[in-house]
């Protein structure tokens, strides 16, 4: 976590309830679910499993986490928790393969801001089926410097090489590692 607080005091929302859902892939182990917006936000689904050619699912789900469990790198709080990520924001066109995330900083001159857009990626890449298009961007109004974090997020290079630096990678691990709350 970060020494010095940007937002000393950040509003913390009650998480919400784990939905379980019932799909005829849960009857028919060969039936194909398609990917949703409630699967990225909320539930593990054994499609995912299934598209990554994962052999051991136990070892696989131990390290799938939700978008809303991810942690904030300043505090103590998942995403959700803050209101960071909501499943509102995330959009989903399965036929097209793409996803776009809109996430909202606690404050409107977080410098985390990328750290989490960067987090959000990193789990998405790792989740999802590389042929994914994934589109990370802040809401609209909600951060000083908006088009230049959108900027950074969504430019192939930029976060490559981001990701060779092994201080960043190891604080979007530590916000993408389970929490024992």
């Amino acid at each position: 976590m970060v020494s010095e607080l940007i937002n000393a005091n950040p509003t913390v929302y009650e998480k919400k309830e784990r939905r379980v859902r019932i799909t005829p892939a849960d009857l028919d182990e060969y039936a194909v679910e398609p990917i949703d917006q409630l699967e990225i936000f909320d539930i593990l689904s054994d499609y995912c499993m299934e598209l990554r050619g994962c052999a051991n699912s136990v070892l696989f789900l131990t390290f799938l986490h939700h978008l809303r469990d991810i942690k904030d790198p300043e505090h103590p709080y998942s995403l959700e928790e803050l209101k960071v990520i909501t499943e509102d924001a995330i959009e989903l066109d399965a036929k097209r393969n793409y996803v776009r995330v809109t996430f909202t900083p606690t404050v409107e001159h977080c410098s985390m801001a990328t750290v989490i857009g960067l987090c959000l990626r990193v789990k998405l890449m790792r989740s999802l089926p590389s042929r994914f298009k994934v589109d990370i961007r802040v809401a609209p109004g909600t951060h000083a410097t908006e088009a230049a974090v959108n900027k950074q997020l969504n430019d192939k290079e930029r976060v490559a090489a981001a990701l060779e630096n092994p201080n960043l990678v190891d604080m979007v691990d530590e916000c993408l590692g389970p929490s024992y709350k």
